[in-house]
């Protein structure tokens, strides 16, 4: 599998460990930095991550930040990206497996590599359910994405 990596200055630390568990789960990744704890802006991140698995050049994508929150926040404003906050185990398989979840944001400042590593593994052998009710509920977010993207262009 193919994994666009990105974090921010406060998840920079985080980053190694992630290649590491990325690398030792047999997965190619596509780094987006930062490469640094210079101060970036997240949003930019979250584009770079986002935009490889919309295109599919990588299957899903992987964020870390301080606390998971702004990069959570960031994906899910770009279309067909459905990004998660996972700090434990179930969360990050139940949201592939149940809302098709294709983005996996953490907290560095939150949770350490020993649980990091536990997450990824749940997050990247995780598949979709693709079953109702689950199909479904995936499709409903899709068509609000929608909705909500019209509703934009009808204010401009």
């Amino acid at each position: 599998m193919k994994v666009s990596l990105g974090n921010d200055h406060a998840g920079f630390r985080m980053r190694p460990d992630v290649k590491e568990i990325l690398s030792g789960l047999g997965c190619e990744t596509i780094d987006f930095g930062s490469t640094s704890e210079d101060p970036v802006d997240f949003p930019d991140i979250a584009q770079a991550v986002c935009n490889a698995v919309k295109t599919k050049q990588a299957t899903r994508g992987i964020m870390v930040c301080g606390t998971g929150v702004g990069a959570v926040i960031a994906a899910n404003k770009i279309a067909g990206i459905r990004a998660a906050l996972c700090h434990d185990v179930h969360s990050a398989h139940q949201s592939v497996e149940h809302d098709d979840v294709n983005v996996l944001c953490l907290g560095a400042q939150i949770i350490g590599p020993w649980l990091a590593k536990d997450i990824i593994e749940a997050f990247i052998h995780a598949q979709f359910r693709d079953e109702e009710p689950f199909r479904g509920r995936v499709a409903k977010i899709r068509n609000l994405e929608r909705v909500m993207a019209r509703e934009v262009i009808d204010e401009c």
